[in-house]
């Protein structure tokens, strides 16, 4: 178990009622481990499509249309990311810690 810093480096003002304030803390614990598993997919699909856009983009064959489309769903998985982020920042906060939790089957 690791403390989580009570900081408002999330943005929150310091004396803010969180949306998970109210909740137990065992659910909040498991919340927290979805959210964590859930991160590192995330973070595993936009690495593999970041991957195919740095590869197309040393292929001549590639078209222009392919590079452009591959560029906007690696922004949009950018964006999805940070607010998932947001997220798992809150609840950890609300927990006050963050919690063990196993490596995944392909890690």
């Amino acid at each position: 178990m690791n403390k989580a810093s009570s900081s408002d480096a999330n943005g929150q003002e310091k004396g803010r009622e969180s949306r998970f304030s109210s909740m137990q803390q065992s659910e909040l614990e498991a919340l927290a481990v979805s959210a964590i598993l859930e991160h590192r997919r995330l973070i595993a699909a936009d690495e593999a499509v970041y991957e195919e856009w740095t590869r197309a983009t040393v292929d001549p064959s590639v078209s222009a249309a392919v590079l452009k489309s591959l560029q906007e769903e690696h922004v949009a998985r950018q964006k999805k990311s940070e607010v998932q982020q947001e997220e798992l920042s809150e609840i950890i906060d609300a927990l006050g810690y963050i919690p063990e939790v196993p490596l995944d089957k392909h890690e």
